[in-house]
């Protein structure tokens, strides 16, 4: 869709460095910045009356669709959610920082690791530290999941109280909410959530006391919202059977649930009249919760939802089909915000009237918490290549919390007990074809693999040199062991590299500071209980007698400086 234009225009153009970030006028931000929400679902394929699917009423979602555009094409790089949510942090791939296990600091007694951290060039910050310098108030609600620790200059409000509410009068927000209603575990038994959405909507209330979100107990068990004898899709690779039907019935029940409480925060935001003047992204953090979709490389593991509101309604109930990767969300939420984009980002706007559309998306699979595998795969608008690099080893890898899903210990028992049909069993070969290539048009589920198919030599031919021109551009070497890895991370060194600690001084009544690791944000405070939240510092500090102020630095995927106080006598 070529008509889609960019909402507003940009003003100056910046030059970005390490140390330097672009400023604009208080009159500039008043005028020209939008409000950016974004509404993230765990673990969702397009399961929604929006994208085709009417099994459940999602009434709020569906509003959203009728005054927004759906976006049809959109793919996460990965099919789990930490490296997912790395490209979405930084707009990079999780294969070119380091972030392409799940998870760098889990199972290290298992694979005899140490736990690490992505480590992205010394210049790479979480875009929402670009938008603070704009005077953007940035929030996270709740979880994070980087495969890098947050720095501290990353959001003015980070945890299950962060909102746009807590803000200066008239200040533009970039606020984050995520929804862990619809996650795996969500299918998981006894069956019940416990009824904490209230957490996702204080505003600065923390005397609410929050729980885990699943509970054992009948009496606080979810909603229902959908019998459980209705009629569900039910993929090819998935049996026929009241375990699957059930875990369905489950993955449904909790969507419906998310919708309303995606309706309690655009509720709150019509509430605060801001509903015209906010971009609404609203999104999933990759593909569904069933066996083999997450943690797949398949479009059941990739492809999701992707609805965005815009001010006004501009564009409402169009569909944009163009490709889209989780690494073009950081640039484009740049450009709405009138920020100048950095040069190291891999992504691209898909929002501008010039923009240049993606032909492939690409994805890479390789540690899952206790288990190694290593594929890649690129992907144009109708065709799928993938690339196993351990050929001899099984597709199937026993990930014991997703074995905790009924489904997938109903599909191991009937495997054993030789009852699963072809399609079935394709997922528990002992061996994998070295390329796989499918026509995800008229196989949706990727199921033929057309790679040694004549007909379809040039296709794979220019898809397989695709990803070779991907992973050189990338510097993913899918070979590298983790090991390796981790060395090539902290330059050679055999524990987590730490930031060093600011250094400053005091001249002309100015308190100037600095870090003498490369591509180390700084962030300071007033040292009171009322100091608000961390601060990135950029210009030396005024400094008055009598005040303390607290000081670290922090490059991501190094461990934080020590916190240093300064005093004004």
């Amino acid at each position: 869709m070529n008509r889609l234009v960019n909402i507003f225009a940009l003003g100056l153009l910046f030059m970005y460095s390490c140390e330097s970030f672009p400023q604009a006028s208080e009159s500039e931000k008043e005028i020209q910045q939008p409000n950016i929400l974004w509404l993230i679902a765990e673990d969702m394929s397009p399961y929604l009356a929006a994208f085709g699917d009417s099994t459940i009423r999602t009434p709020n979602i569906d509003r959203l669709a009728a005054e927004g555009v759906r976006y049809t094409q959109v793919y996460s790089p990965s099919g789990v959610c930490a490296p997912s949510r790395a490209a979405l942090a930084t707009g990079m791939y999780p294969s070119s920082i380091g972030a392409n296990h799940m998870r760098t600091n889990s199972f290290t007694e298992v694979t005899g690791l140490p736990p690490y951290e992505a480590v992205p060039p010394a210049e790479v910050k979480m875009f929402n530290e670009w938008l603070r310098q704009q005077g953007y108030f940035c929030t996270n609600n709740s979880k994070e999941d980087y495969q890098f620790k947050a720095p501290l200059t990353a959001w003015d409000e980070n945890g299950p109280f962060a909102h746009w509410r807590n803000r200066n009068s008239n200040q533009a927000f970039f606020s984050v909410f995520s929804f862990m209603t619809t996650h795996e575990s969500g299918l998981f038994e006894p069956y019940g959530m416990l009824k904490n959405e209230k957490r996702l909507y204080q505003a600065g209330d923390t005397t609410y006391q929050l729980g885990h979100p699943y509970a054992k107990t009948p009496e606080a068990e979810t909603p229902i919202h959908i019998a459980s004898d209705t009629i569900f899709p039910i993929p090819p690779y998935l049996p026929d059977n009241e375990v699957v039907r059930r875990d369905l019935w489950k993955m449904y029940n909790n969507i419906a649930e998310m919708d309303k409480q995606i309706g309690a925060i655009l509720d709150q935001l019509e509430e605060d009249g801001l509903l015209e003047t906010t971009f609404i992204f609203f999104f999933a953090d990759h593909g569904g919760p069933l066996p083999r979709q997450k943690r797949l490389i398949y479009d059941s593991g990739l492809r999701v939802p992707m609805i965005i509101r815009y001010p006004d309604k501009k564009f409402a109930g169009s569909i944009d089909e163009q490709l889209i990767s989780f690494v073009d969300f950081a640039p484009t939420v740049l450009k709405l915000a009138d920020v100048s984009i950095p040069g190291y980002m891999q992504g691209q706007t898909f929002i501008d009237n010039d923009k240049s559309e993606r032909k492939y998306i690409h994805a890479a699979a390789d540690r899952f918490d206790a288990f190694t595998d290593v594929i890649r795969a690129v992907r144009d608008n109708r065709f799928k290549y993938i690339r196993n690099y351990r050929p001899d080893q099984g597709y199937y890898l026993p990930v014991s919390f997703r074995e905790r899903i009924p489904t997938m210990a109903e599909l191991l028992r009937l495997k054993d007990e030789g009852e699963l049909n072809e399609t079935q069993s394709l997922w528990f070969r002992d061996k994998k074809e070295p390329e796989e290539l499918y026509d995800c048009i008229n196989d949706p589920h990727e199921l033929n693999n057309l790679a040694a198919s004549p007909e379809y030599k040039e296709k794979l031919e220019e898809l397989s040199k695709e990803m070779d021109r991907w992973l050189e551009e990338i510097s993913d070497n899918p070979g590298k062991e983790e090991r390796d890895l981790i060395s090539e991370l902290w330059k050679g060194a055999t524990e987590q590299p730490q930031t060093a600690d600011p250094e400053y001084n005091v001249e002309g009544g100015r308190l100037h500071i600095r870090c003498k690791t490369d591509g180390a944000s700084i962030a300071y405070k007033l040292k009171s209980s009322e100091s608000g939240p961390w601060k990135i510092y950029k210009d030396p500090i005024e400094v008055l007698p009598g005040t303390d102020i607290e000081i670290k630095a922090h490059r991501i995927g190094y461990l934080s400086s020590n916190t240093l106080t300064f005093s004004q006598k």
